[in-house]
């Protein structure tokens, strides 16, 4: 192996200076550093880590901890965010899948701690309260996409369901629509209540009651294998003799059963029937036709943030506020119009 005093002799310099260009230390100009820098591609060296590891306390490593992210439509787009942040910063980033066990992520905290990582980064694949399993292992923490149901210190960073939701609806009160509907998300989703509750609140501070909003359930059951009646329950309201202008769907992948529906009846999209979605699955809401006005969740921007608030974390920095909120981008396409 090419050790640190072939890199030295390389470059004309001590065996110090290089350690302080590969440690990303200050006092080194930059012409050194670049001919420091050369000589170790040249040579193709690969810094002893485990002896870097022994010099310092910090490995320069975060990790992530996930249930089913890396599997989930663009929620893939956190851990990219995360990897962006650790390129342009010098971190090394390691995955971990729990597939959902908790033995398995109990283990995965114990293998994190004796590799000495810097800190965790706790991905999940919905907006979630959840309880990490990390029992006596103590790892500064940035929780993503979830909150902690007993530690409210635990930092975490979450997508503004309420807002995106409320943003959606004043869009469509905005357009002249009173007559409204709303799909929901199964009710075990976290942004099912947040998106609920910021329809109901902005539909009442403008006047509508009951009479002219039509609510249906959309889904239920445990999270992939849900009870789905989306499409009957848009189809009832569709048929209703005072049906709705708008419909507002829970996400963009039940706003397609609800143009399914809306194009069964012979109605027109936008012309009968406004639609909007949640979620931006450009998959879904540019495939679609007319396209889908919709919200789009932040992924990217929660793991990028979320990166850089744990390093400020492991860096001794305060915590607080314990949750911080990503609004969700209103993005306006053509499958709303004014009434």
């Amino acid at each position: 192996m090419v050790s640190i005093v072939s890199v030295a002799k390389a470059a004309g310099v001590s065996n110090k200076t290089v350690s302080r260009v590969i440690n990303g230390e200050p006092y080194v100009t930059e012409e050194t550093r670049e001919r420091v820098e050369k000589a170790i591609r040249d040579l193709g060296y690969i810094p002893n880590m485990a002896a870097r590891l022994i010099r310092s306390s910090r490995s320069n490593t975060f990790g992530i901890i996930t249930d089913y992210v890396s599997t989930t439509p663009y929620s893939v787009d956190i851990v990219r965010g995360i990897q962006d942040w650790a390129n342009a910063n010098g971190k090394t980033i390691l995955m971990a899948n729990t597939g959902g066990s908790c033995e398995r992520e109990a283990e995965i905290w114990k293998i994190f701690q004796s590799h000495r990582i810097d800190g965790v980064l706790y991905v999940t694949m919905y907006h979630r309260i959840v309880d990490p399993e990390a029992g006596d292992v103590s790892i500064p923490t940035v929780m993503i996409n979830c909150r902690s149901q007993t530690n409210e210190l635990l930092p975490s960073i979450e997508p503004d369901d309420f807002q995106g939701a409320q943003d959606l609806t004043r869009y469509l009160i905005e357009r002249g629509h009173r007559r409204i509907g709303y799909i929901k998300l199964n009710p075990v989703l976290l942004g099912a209540e947040l998106r609920l509750k910021a329809f109901r609140q902005t539909t009442g501070e403008v006047g509508l009651g009951e009479d002219d909003l039509s609510i249906r359930l959309g889904m239920e059951g445990p999270v992939g294998a849900e009870e789905n009646y989306v499409f009957a329950a848009a189809t009832e309201m569709l048929r209703q003799k005072n049906r709705p202008t708008a419909i507002m769907s829970g996400n963009d992948e039940m706003a397609i059963q609800v143009y399914i529906a809306t194009l069964a009846l012979g109605l027109r999209i936008p012309e009968d029937v406004s639609i909007v979605g949640f979620d931006d699955f450009r998959t879904v809401s540019t495939a679609l036709k007319p396209e889908l006005t919709t919200a789009a969740l932040p992924y990217y921007d929660l793991g990028f943030q979320g990166a850089e608030w744990l390093n400020n974390v492991v860096a001794g920095g305060n915590v607080r506020p314990s949750t911080r909120v990503i609004s969700c981008k209103l993005v306006e396409r053509t499958s709303v119009r004014s009434v």
